[in-house]
Protein backbone atom coordinates (compact mmCIF):
# COMPACT_ATOMS: atom_id res chain seq x y z
CA UNK A 1 0.00 0.00 0.00
CA UNK A 2 1.32 2.96 -0.93
CA UNK A 3 1.29 6.01 1.49
CA UNK A 4 -0.20 9.75 -0.22
CA UNK A 5 2.68 11.88 0.95
CA UNK A 6 0.99 15.23 -0.55
CA UNK A 7 -1.52 14.84 1.99
CA UNK A 8 0.82 15.14 4.89
CA UNK A 9 2.31 18.90 3.16
CA UNK A 10 0.94 21.25 4.86
CA UNK A 11 0.03 24.41 2.78
CA UNK A 12 0.40 27.93 4.69
CA UNK A 13 -0.77 30.96 2.73
CA UNK A 14 0.69 34.52 2.66
CA UNK A 15 4.19 32.59 4.10
CA UNK A 16 7.04 34.42 4.62
CA UNK A 17 4.78 37.07 2.17
CA UNK A 18 1.35 37.84 0.67
CA UNK A 19 0.60 35.94 -2.51
CA UNK A 20 2.93 32.58 -1.30
CA UNK A 21 1.17 29.30 -0.81
CA UNK A 22 4.24 27.87 1.63
CA UNK A 23 4.64 23.98 1.68
CA UNK A 24 5.23 23.08 4.27
CA UNK A 25 7.48 19.45 4.59
CA UNK A 26 7.99 19.73 8.87
CA UNK A 27 4.06 17.75 8.67
CA UNK A 28 5.42 15.44 6.63
CA UNK A 29 8.90 14.64 8.29
CA UNK A 30 7.20 14.68 11.89
CA UNK A 31 4.79 11.46 10.68
CA UNK A 32 7.13 8.51 11.06
CA UNK A 33 5.27 6.59 8.33
CA UNK A 34 5.58 9.45 5.68
CA UNK A 35 8.84 10.45 6.66
CA UNK A 36 10.19 6.70 5.60
CA UNK A 37 8.19 6.55 2.87
CA UNK A 38 9.32 9.75 1.44
CA UNK A 39 13.13 8.67 1.95
CA UNK A 40 12.68 5.12 1.08
CA UNK A 41 10.57 6.40 -2.67
CA UNK A 42 14.22 8.50 -3.71
CA UNK A 43 16.59 5.81 -2.53
CA UNK A 44 14.79 3.10 -4.89
CA UNK A 45 14.00 5.70 -7.63
CA UNK A 46 17.77 5.82 -7.67
CA UNK A 47 19.26 2.34 -6.95
CA UNK A 48 21.47 0.89 -9.25
CA UNK A 49 22.73 3.78 -11.29
CA UNK A 50 26.52 4.00 -9.38
CA UNK A 51 25.65 6.67 -7.00
CA UNK A 52 28.24 7.22 -4.74
CA UNK A 53 27.26 9.94 -2.99
CA UNK A 54 24.38 12.14 -2.12
CA UNK A 55 24.64 15.60 -2.16
CA UNK A 56 22.13 17.61 0.16
CA UNK A 57 21.32 21.58 0.23
CA UNK A 58 21.14 22.81 3.50
CA UNK A 59 19.30 23.21 5.54
CA UNK A 60 16.04 20.71 4.92
CA UNK A 61 17.92 18.89 1.63
CA UNK A 62 19.91 17.51 4.91
CA UNK A 63 16.96 16.25 6.68
CA UNK A 64 16.00 14.00 3.05
CA UNK A 65 19.62 13.35 1.54
CA UNK A 66 21.25 11.83 4.77
CA UNK A 67 18.34 9.38 4.76
CA UNK A 68 18.32 8.75 1.14
CA UNK A 69 22.82 8.15 1.57
CA UNK A 70 22.08 5.32 4.21
CA UNK A 71 19.78 3.73 2.46
CA UNK A 72 21.67 3.59 -0.56
CA UNK A 73 24.80 2.75 1.81
CA UNK A 74 26.67 6.04 0.45
CA UNK A 75 28.25 9.26 1.61
CA UNK A 76 26.61 12.37 2.30
CA UNK A 77 28.01 15.60 1.16
CA UNK A 78 26.62 18.48 2.90
CA UNK A 79 26.29 21.47 0.39
CA UNK A 80 26.84 24.47 2.74
CA UNK A 81 26.10 28.01 3.40
CA UNK A 82 29.30 30.04 2.92
CA UNK A 83 31.43 29.64 6.13
CA UNK A 84 30.11 27.00 7.62
CA UNK A 85 32.42 23.90 7.09
CA UNK A 86 36.15 23.98 8.15
CA UNK A 87 38.46 22.98 6.13
CA UNK A 88 39.40 23.84 2.77
CA UNK A 89 36.09 24.63 0.81
CA UNK A 90 35.44 25.64 -2.96
CA UNK A 91 32.04 27.49 -3.40
CA UNK A 92 29.90 28.71 -5.73
CA UNK A 93 27.86 32.09 -6.31
CA UNK A 94 24.18 32.32 -7.06
CA UNK A 95 21.81 35.13 -7.69
CA UNK A 96 19.48 35.35 -4.91
CA UNK A 97 15.88 37.97 -5.62
CA UNK A 98 18.03 40.93 -4.09
CA UNK A 99 21.77 39.89 -4.55
CA UNK A 100 24.13 36.93 -4.43
CA UNK A 101 24.74 33.95 -1.84
CA UNK A 102 27.66 31.34 -1.73
CA UNK A 103 27.64 27.67 -1.16
CA UNK A 104 30.46 25.58 -0.40
CA UNK A 105 31.59 21.68 -0.06
CA UNK A 106 34.95 20.54 0.97
CA UNK A 107 37.64 20.88 -1.22
CA UNK A 108 38.52 17.00 -1.18
CA UNK A 109 35.31 15.27 -0.74
CA UNK A 110 34.50 14.45 -4.46
CA UNK A 111 36.69 14.13 -8.01
CA UNK A 112 35.54 12.52 -11.48
CA UNK A 113 35.40 8.90 -9.39
CA UNK A 114 32.20 9.86 -8.21
CA UNK A 115 29.00 9.78 -9.32
CA UNK A 116 26.32 12.47 -7.18
CA UNK A 117 22.88 12.67 -6.62
CA UNK A 118 21.75 15.92 -5.14
CA UNK A 119 18.77 16.19 -3.08
CA UNK A 120 16.69 18.93 -1.61
CA UNK A 121 13.24 19.04 -0.05
CA UNK A 122 11.42 21.47 -2.85
CA UNK A 123 12.60 23.14 -6.51
CA UNK A 124 11.19 26.40 -7.07
CA UNK A 125 13.40 28.44 -9.28
CA UNK A 126 16.03 26.57 -9.18
CA UNK A 127 18.67 28.90 -8.71
CA UNK A 128 20.62 27.03 -5.67
CA UNK A 129 20.28 23.65 -7.25
CA UNK A 130 21.54 24.70 -10.30
CA UNK A 131 24.72 26.66 -8.51
CA UNK A 132 24.89 22.73 -6.40
CA UNK A 133 25.32 21.18 -9.70
CA UNK A 134 27.71 23.45 -11.16
CA UNK A 135 29.81 23.22 -7.74
CA UNK A 136 30.24 19.78 -7.61
CA UNK A 137 30.70 18.95 -11.56
CA UNK A 138 33.72 21.85 -10.87
CA UNK A 139 35.23 18.80 -9.12
CA UNK A 140 34.87 16.82 -12.29
CA UNK A 141 31.83 14.26 -10.36
CA UNK A 142 29.21 13.65 -12.89
CA UNK A 143 26.01 15.14 -11.29
CA UNK A 144 23.07 13.93 -13.56
CA UNK A 145 19.90 12.80 -11.24
CA UNK A 146 18.78 14.99 -8.89
CA UNK A 147 15.60 14.44 -6.07
CA UNK A 148 13.14 16.41 -4.68
CA UNK A 149 10.04 15.93 -2.50
CA UNK A 150 8.52 18.75 -3.74
CA UNK A 151 8.31 20.47 -7.23
CA UNK A 152 6.68 23.68 -8.03
CA UNK A 153 6.78 23.15 -11.87
CA UNK A 154 5.08 26.26 -12.46
CA UNK A 155 7.89 28.51 -11.33
CA UNK A 156 10.27 26.66 -13.82
CA UNK A 157 13.19 25.46 -11.56
CA UNK A 158 12.89 21.51 -12.81
CA UNK A 159 13.16 22.62 -16.61
CA UNK A 160 16.16 24.79 -15.99
CA UNK A 161 18.17 22.07 -14.21
CA UNK A 162 16.67 19.34 -17.20
CA UNK A 163 18.61 21.94 -19.35
CA UNK A 164 22.07 21.38 -17.79
CA UNK A 165 21.40 17.64 -18.15
CA UNK A 166 20.40 16.73 -15.29
CA UNK A 167 17.49 13.58 -14.61
CA UNK A 168 14.70 14.85 -11.96
CA UNK A 169 12.59 13.23 -10.11
CA UNK A 170 9.63 14.86 -7.48
CA UNK A 171 7.84 13.07 -5.27
CA UNK A 172 4.83 15.22 -5.11
CA UNK A 173 3.91 18.71 -7.40
CA UNK A 174 2.24 21.45 -6.35
CA UNK A 175 1.02 23.99 -8.75
CA UNK A 176 1.00 27.74 -7.80
CA UNK A 177 3.66 29.76 -6.23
Amino acid sequence: MSIDLKSYIRTIPDYPKAGILYRDITTLIENPEGFRESIEQIASHHRGLGITHVAGIEARGFIFGAGVAISLGVGFVPVRKSGKLPGETIGQNYALEYGVDTIEIHADVVNENHRILLVDDLIATGGTAIAAVSLLRRTGAKVDHAAFVIDLPEIGGAEKLRAKDVAIDALVTFEGH
